[in-house]
Order: C-alpha cells, then sequence, then structure tokens
C-alpha cells in the first residue's frame, strides 16, 4: 500500500506525541512500546520504521519536547515577556495538575538520571539551551550573574513543581507552588 508524501514523517510525529504524553503522564520506565503503539492506533511492528529502540525514542521525545518549551523561551524573550511572567506560569496549580502536557523536564529528570550517556547529552544540552533564555530574559545584573539566577531559578521551579506534584496534601501542594514561586521572582528581581 503506498502512502501520501508526508505519511511516515506524520506517523513518527503521531508516535512522540503519544510517547511524550505517556511519558509524561506515567514515567519512562511505566510506559511500554506495546501501549504507545496502540494508543497511536498502530501496530507494534510499525514502532521500528520510526525508532531503532525505545531509548532511541526517549532521546527523540525529549530533544522534541524540550525544543518545544526553548521555541516558547525564545518567543518570550522576542515578545518581552518578563521570566517573573514564565515563573507565574510554570509554578501554577493548572501546570501541576497537568503532568501529560506539562514540563518534560519535571516530569522526567529522576528518570533521566540514570538514562544512558546520549539521551543525557542530548537533555543536558536542550537544559543549556533554555537556562541561556532564561538568563536573557533577567534584566538586572552581569552575563554570569543573569545565568547563575537562571539556574536557580530553573532549578527551584523544576524541583517545587515536582514536589507539589508528589505530595497528597493539596495546601501543602500549594504552598509549595506558592513559596517557590515568591522565592524565584525575588531572585530574578534582585539587583
Amino acid at each position: 500500500m503506498r502512502y501520501d508524501k508526508g505519511h511516515k514523517d506524520e506517523t513518527r510525529r503521531h508516535i512522540l506525541d503519544v510517547a511524550s504524553a505517556q511519558f509524561r503522564q506515567s514515567g519512562i520506565a511505566a510506559v511500554g512500546l506495546a501501549g504507545i503503539m496502540s494508543e497511536a492506533g498502530l501496530t507494534n511492528g510499525a514502532f521500528y520504521t520510526h525508532f531503532a529502540s525505545k531509548e532511541d525514542l526517549v532521546r527523540a521525545v525529549l530533544v522534541d519536547a524540550l525544543t518545544k518549551r526553548e521555541e516558547r523561551h525564545k518567543a518570550n524573550l522576542e515578545n518581552g515577556v518578563a521570566v517573573e511572567t514564565v515563573i507565574r506560569d510554570y509554578l501554577s496549580t493548572r501546570h501541576r495538575d497537568r503532568a501529560g502536557s506539562g514540563c518534560p523536564t519535571a516530569a522526567l529528570v529522576a528518570e533521566i538520571a540514570r538514562h544512558p550517556k546520549a539521551t543525557r547529552d542530548a537533555f543536558t544540552g536542550k537544559i543549556s539551551d533554555i537556562v541561556m533564555l532564561m538568563a536573557k530574559q533577567i534584566r538586572q545584573g552581569t552575563a554570569e550573574e543573569r545565568r547563575r539566577k537562571a539556574i536557580t531559578i530553573y532549578s527551584t521551579m523544576v524541583g517545587a513543581l515536582q514536589i507539589a506534584r508528589a505530595v497528597n496534601d493539596k495546601q501543602l501542594s500549594d504552598e509549595i507552588l506558592q513559596n517557590a514561586l515568591d522565592a524565584a521572582v525575588a531572585i530574578a528581581n534582585d539587583g
């Protein structure tokens, strides 16, 4: 059966989107290829037309999801969106409650630490790019001071989101988000 031009790319894109949501929602280790392909409406055999292995898919999902976040940071920078707005959006209850469509870093970072070097290299490169873009959004300080602030802010945001998702006390979860938001904004505005 012949497919239209672009069908293979569309199918790969669909697999990436399904895997990305499943990985973020349930974790990489908990998600099997059969479940991904079933939700994508494809056979297991079709997987290997697009990816060499599950690890290849993990890397592709990370690069794709983090590239999308990077593009949002670029758009924020181009449109003059303040880093405080980014912090408030990230540390929102809406983001906390939607892990499947939220930040891949917060959802997957603990697992990525146990993946092969190639996957960690891809992750490291994308995180470095995001930190650089956040540093450019910070208005005060030298380039090195803004970078240091961006690393601290991003780390605070990711860690707070992870903890806020993990606790089963909504009030505590809300407090974690609010206190991290306050601290991150203070760091961004500290002259």
